[in-house]
């Protein structure tokens, strides 16, 4: 063993050492006390914000927990729901939706389709959101200003207090678009590595701004296996090489994985730079991975197959999605129909995933056990352990 091996082992040996120390006297603290979540992100996490915009996501969509639209594309909760539910406040109401909304305990800013970078396209032609993040940060700066304008009381309980936006939670899952715009748009896998870079320099920016409205805690999803999503599987198909033993597309895959640890890294540099900030990374990659590459191990099954959909090999169809219809002898027929049994599939509709498989994510983080620093939601205010 040369010198150069000795010091890394010592510090390694140094680094886990000071974590058992830090760790135990984090969890032993008191919990964050959250009195308000601000979310930015993509459908992943949209609560009504582009169903507001530009129509509704129709029926079957929330049919088993709300039993009705809500502007989720999913046929319930999404983790964003679970993450509120948890630090005991009310699911988001979406920024964009006028009809009453609730915004005393924060507000939802993602609509589907958004991506970080702003999209050179419009939402008909190509699918993706011109809400992009730094839209929805200027919603939010705006939201900030003007809820604490005097105003009606009755309206004034409806909108946060101004201590909420440096002491709430601010979420963000968001950049999985990024790369199937760019995949979409006809570049090649090494132009979208490339482009990589430049998509998180925009991200950074974003977190730099909100720090500096007063946000301090951050939960940072990383983003999803591409390469296992029916969407992306029917629209970019790949040769039988570059499918892997689970039907995934490996090269999309890496990509997404390339992201996560550009993503990574610069969330530590953010630690550095925002020195008041707790930034928590959260590696929802590796946990939904595992549930579509071992879906009957944990109670799934068909996880590359899109629950409600119309036809082909992933019962996804870009023409023909969930929830659509076809003018039959004078009457609209569902043709985009749901499976019989949404709870034990991991896909909804070829791009987002169930309520089950949304819960079971979310019960796999939010302990921390795929966090970095590896600290529960409910610590997550915490800047001890970073």
């Amino acid at each position: 063993m040369d010198a150069h091996q000795r010091r890394l082992i010592t510090n390694l040996s140094s680094i886990i050492f000071l974590t058992t120390l830090i760790i135990p006297c984090i969890l032993a603290s008191k919990q964050c006390d959250f009195p308000a979540v601000f979310n930015f992100g993509d459908s992943n996490s949209d609560t009504g914000g582009l169903s507001a915009a530009f129509g509704p996501a129709p029926p079957p969509h929330g049919k088993t927990y709300f039993h009705h639209p809500t502007g989720r594309y999913c046929d319930g909760r999404l983790i964003v729901d679970f993450i509120a539910q948890s630090v005991g406040l009310p699911y988001l109401h979406a920024y964009l939706d006028s009809i009453a909304p609730n915004f005393a305990h924060g507000a939802n800013f993602a609509t589907a389709g958004s991506t970080i970078r702003t999209q050179n396209t419009t939402l008909f032609q190509s699918g993706f959101s011109p809400i992009s993040l730094n839209v929805q940060f200027w919603e939010f700066s705006q939201f900030r200003t003007r809820s604490q304008l005097p105003t009606n009381p009755v309206f004034k309980n409806l909108l946060p207090k101004e201590e909420y936006f440096s002491k709430g939670l601010y979420t963000f899952d968001i950049g999985q678009n990024d790369l199937t715009a760019a995949y979409f748009s006809g570049m090649t896998t090494d132009e979208v590595i490339a482009a990589v870079p430049d998509i998180l320099k925009h991200f950074s920016e974003i977190v730099k701004d909100i720090y500096g409205q007063g946000g301090r805690s951050f939960w940072i999803h990383n983003t999803a296996p591409i390469g296992c999503l029916p969407y992306v599987l029917e629209k970019l198909p790949i040769r039988t090489p570059e499918v892997d033993r689970y039907g995934c597309g490996s090269p999309f895959n890496s990509v997404a994985q390339y992201f996560n640890e550009k993503l990574k890294e610069l969330v530590v540099q953010l630690r550095k730079d925002l020195p008041l900030a707790a930034l928590t990374y959260v590696d929802i990659y590796s946990v939904k991975h595992n549930l579509i590459t071992h879906a009957k191990k944990y109670g799934f099954e068909h996880p590359l197959v899109a629950c409600c959909g119309h036809g082909g090999k992933y019962n996804f169809n870009p023409k023909v999605g969930c929830g659509a219809t076809k003018n039959i002898n004078g009457t609209a027929v569902l043709i985009g129909k749901p499976c019989k049994n949404p709870s034990v599939r991991v896909s909804w509709d070829g791009v987002h995933f169930t309520e089950a498989a949304n819960k079971w994510i979310f019960n796999q983080i939010v302990d921390g056990a795929f966090s970095d620093p590896p600290l529960p939601l409910r610590l997550a205010c915490h800047r001890e352990a970073q």
